[in-house]
């Protein structure tokens, strides 16, 4: 099913319900209202209600919403039913960190492979993967894998994207700090972690 008009912002708030929503099942929790969810997630109720909104009513004025139902929902809607393969490139310290990270699981997503231009490095085993050279990235639509993960340094960000693209996948996570541009039909959502960091300074209160 394909959902039309929605806002990024409500898709960029899926994955925080659900993983709130499947620690409440975790706890044993059945069933919870917008206002409790938004308690617990530290957001609007209202914002739940409208983000929930755009995609059907789930939940029962006066009981609130079912959790596991919920979550199969919102499941369904990030097309998380399967088991989505990915591949790494470049195999620095936020390379390793990425391969060591467990929390891709949770979402059905699986790093399978790792890349990397060092010859020092190609050859050698992280987690069960072993770090290929980027020549071996052509072989990704044979193996299934349709996401890429860039970790990459600025300069090769771009040239890695296009051979990620020419090799079959679907959508890219950028952790370069800078823009790259691809065919429209490939998704990329970048993550510049300094950026981010950059904001912090402007919410705190002055000395």
């Amino acid at each position: 099913m394909r959902y039309h008009k929605i806002p990024d912002e409500t898709v960029r708030r899926l994955p925080l319900y659900l993983r709130g929503l499947q620690s409440l099942l975790e706890k044993g929790q059945n069933s919870i209202s917008s206002k409790g969810l938004a308690d617990f997630l530290g957001v609007n109720p209202w914002q739940i209600r409208k983000d929930f909104s755009y995609f059907g009513d789930f939940g029962t004025r006066g009981v609130g919403y079912k959790v596991e139902h919920l979550v199969k929902q919102i499941r369904k809607i990030l097309k998380l039913g399967a088991v989505h393969k990915a591949a790494l490139i470049g195999v620095g310290n936020l390379g390793l960190a990425l391969l060591a990270y467990q929390g891709f699981k949770v979402y059905g997503f699986e790093v399978v492979a790792a890349f990397d231009v060092d010859s020092k490095k190609i050859g050698k085993k992280i987690n069960n993967i072993t770090i290929e050279n980027v020549s071996n990235i052509k072989t990704l639509k044979k193996r299934k894998i349709s996401l890429g993960i860039i970790a990459a340094p600025r300069e090769a960000a771009q040239e890695t994207a296009e051979t990620l693209v020419k090799a079959g996948v679907k959508g890219i996570l950028n952790f370069s700090p800078c823009y790259i541009t691809v065919p429209g039909k490939i998704k990329v959502i970048t993550i510049d972690i300094a950026m981010d960091l950059a904001r912090l300074p402007y919410y705190m209160p002055s000395c």
